[in-house]
């Protein structure tokens, strides 16, 4: 049904307008490039995309948790890859043994950064603006909001709005006088923990960034009697951040003086570690020495840098002499446990200094076998059956030859590059192997020399020093972040008007009424608390005092 004017023109219709050949527009209206980039921007800075986007990020930290990562230990990288040689070129591709540095995660993080920024600053204006406002007026039909109550008064209303107004701001109400009513407003905080929660979220974001630029972060293996100066050259393996320079190491050094490990010796838990202490003297920039105990997550401090207990492991002191008796070598060899009651497997390495029993020079080198408490005597093999140090054997296999250090490629020190060597043979044709005792020595046929295991047997620690800036920064943002988001859900923003007018009997009539921005069951009780104290100094008319003042809310319930 459509109406007509009285020009003959078509009035109001409810049936679709007909457009005709020359307005219509396919696909509809052109946005043109400003309007695209507008659209996107609109959808970016949504609250919608930024959790959609900080799902997304917490997603694609979990294949970071699940798969080895290069920047944590390229060794277990090279394990997994061994492993699954079948996953591995997709995991390539996707950069998943990268993920905090690959493209798509960066993408995320900045986007995510974008939106977060492209949220608060609109939202941040507006909630300025609202606390530079007043609370609006009062509604004219107060009885129809959900928390309400209503009695006459003897007060002037002058009185009444006065002392109205004195009571909301006792409870910490913004109020003021509009017209015949009194408007407040509580809660503000509510917005406020919106906006801290965002915010934090950001200064996590710089945190995680500015640490991932500027950290630095190296292992250094160090046995009993040793030291280690905060230098490039001086760890076993060291990363850091495309902003960080050397000269950003923090100048300290320390002295493993020794290494203390207990362990439970009886019941199912026997063999579980019980004491990790590792007893260090550490000074800074050349000051005066210091001591400290570092322990599984208790690390040493030292300005902006954090040294860590992280491994542990046992370092044989052995001997090597030529034909002539000469000590070629002598040292505490570190050996690398392969399981959890330290069975260890090691080399030793002669690289200069020895020489043949014609004086010609050679290399020597030992596979080593090592076990702290041994067992498997008659088995045909041997293990470790305990972790601390109480029935220590090491079995030896000794090679001659080119250890191939010089040729220019890395080797791994537990390990001997047996390509260019010959090993020993015993008088018998067998190969040379020998299970010693702290003491013995093992004898190299043709005069070629010998092999003590010496009685001392030292322990080693393995330290992590990192030194990441930002972290004092996320931890403000992570506490900024609970507390503003604890703020958001707990506290209610809500609005109370009290009006008091003359009624036409000469009687003040005084009504109440509340409301809230979310559904509350306490909105009638603050309601009904503020009647109270409002009535104190209002109190009801002679005819009214027998009745209760309760907002409608409660009445209801």
């Amino acid at each position: 049904m459509s109406k007509t004017d009285t020009t003959g023109q078509q009035g109001l219709s409810t049936a679709p307008r007909e457009e005709s050949a020359d307005d219509a527009v396919v696909g509809g209206p052109a946005l043109g490039v400003i309007g695209w980039i507008r659209w996107f921007w609109r959808q970016l800075t949504s609250m919608r995309v930024a959790l959609i986007l900080l799902f997304m990020l917490s997603l694609g930290a979990v294949p970071g948790s699940l798969i080895p990562q290069n920047s944590a230990d390229e060794l277990k990288v090279q394990t997994f890859k061994e492993a699954h040689k079948t996953l591995t070129p997709l995991y390539e591709k996707l950069q998943f043994f990268d993920v905090y540095s690959s493209v798509w995660f960066s993408a995320i993080y900045i986007l995510l950064f974008v939106s977060l920024i492209g949220c608060i600053v609109p939202r941040s204006w507006q909630f300025v603006g609202q606390l530079r406002s007043r609370p609006p007026g009062a509604p004219r039909r107060l009885d129809r909001l959900p928390a309400y109550t209503t009695w006459r008064t003897g007060a002037e209303p002058e009185q009444v709005r006065e002392a109205a107004l004195g009571v909301l701001k006792g409870r910490r109400f913004r109020a003021h006088r509009a017209g015949d009513a009194v408007a407040a407003e509580k809660g503000y905080l509510r917005e406020a923990g919106n906006l801290v929660f965002h915010v934090a979220l950001i200064v996590m974001l710089v945190a995680f960034a500015w640490g991932q630029l500027f950290k630095s972060e190296g292992g250094k293996l160090i046995v009993e009697g040793d030291g280690f100066s905060n230098t490039l050259t001086q760890y076993d393996d060291f990363k850091s951040g495309s902003q960080f320079g050397t000269d950003d190491l923090e100048p300290f050094s320390f002295t493993l003086n020794s290494f203390t490990g207990t362990y439970e010796k009886n019941g199912p838990q026997r063999g579980t570690p019980r004491t990790f202490e590792a007893d260090v003297t550490y000074s800074q920039d050349g000051g005066k020495d210091k001591k400290a105990v570092i322990r599984v997550n208790e690390p040493l401090i030292v300005g902006d840098s954090k040294v860590y207990l992280i491994a542990h492991g046992y370092a044989p002191v052995v001997t090597v002499r030529d034909g002539r008796g000469k000590t070629v070598y002598h040292g505490a060899v570190p050996m690398l446990p392969i399981d959890n009651n330290i069975t260890s497997t090691g080399a030793i390495k002669v690289m200069d200094g020895y020489r043949d029993k014609n004086g010609k020079k050679e290399q020597l080198g030992f596979q080593a076998f090592f076990v702290p408490t041994f067992a498997g005597a008659g088995k045909g093999t041997m293990f470790s059956q305990f972790p601390a140090l109480d029935f220590p054997v090491m079995a030896l296999t000794g090679f001659h030859g080119d250890l191939r250090v010089n040729s220019g490629l890395p080797q791994n020190v537990y390990q001997l590059d047996k390509s260019k060597m010959k090993q020993f043979m015993d008088k018998s044709g067998n190969k040379l192997a020998q299970r010693m005792l702290p003491g013995e020595t093992m004898t190299l046929p043709d005069g070629a020399g010998s092999i003590t295991f010496e009685k001392d047997v030292k322990e080693w620690a393995s330290f992590q020093i990192s030194q990441q800036p930002g972290g004092g920064l996320a931890l403000t943002g992570a506490i900024a972040a609970i507390a503003g988001l604890a703020g958001s859900l707990f506290i209610q923003r809500r609005r109370v008007w009290v009006r008091a007018v003359r009624g036409e009997d000469g009687v003040t009539v005084v009504e109440m009424a509340g409301l809230g921005r979310s559904e509350s069951a306490k909105l009638p009780e603050e309601l009904g608390d503020l009647a109270v104290a409002l009535t104190l100094q209002a109190p009801p008319a002679a005819e009214e005092t027998a009745e209760d003042p309760a907002p409608s809310g409660e009445a209801d319930k």
